[in-house]
């Protein structure tokens, strides 16, 4: 099962958060090795947020990340949210059967 997590951020998050970014990185980094972040990333111009994308049995993985992320414990972090996210195809993803209706 896939969580997508959204961060939405304070202003000048991209200046404030540089004195946090290398523990994020790491925390980041460490999820990947595990296969339970899958993609990753801010979303840009202007800095609206970021979306990670977690693989696992339950929205723990996501939620386990947020109590971790210096990103939030900082205050970076104006609200974050987690979903289910039902990919259908794509990125790696087989395909599951689609109906038309026909």
């Amino acid at each position: 099962m896939y969580y997508l997590l959204t961060y939405d951020v304070v202003p000048e998050y991209l200046e404030k958060r540089e004195q946090f970014r290398e523990s994020h990185i790491e925390l980041a980094l460490a999820a990947v090795s595990r296969g339970e972040l899958r993609l990753g990333g801010a979303l840009t111009e202007p800095s609206l947020g970021a979306a990670l994308l977690f693989e696992g049995d339950s929205p723990k993985v996501a939620e386990d990340f947020v109590t971790k992320d210096p990103y939030v414990l900082n205050g970076l972090v104006k609200r974050w949210t987690i979903n289910e996210w039902s990919i259908v195809l794509g990125a790696g993803v087989p395909a599951k059967e689609i109906d038309f209706g026909n």
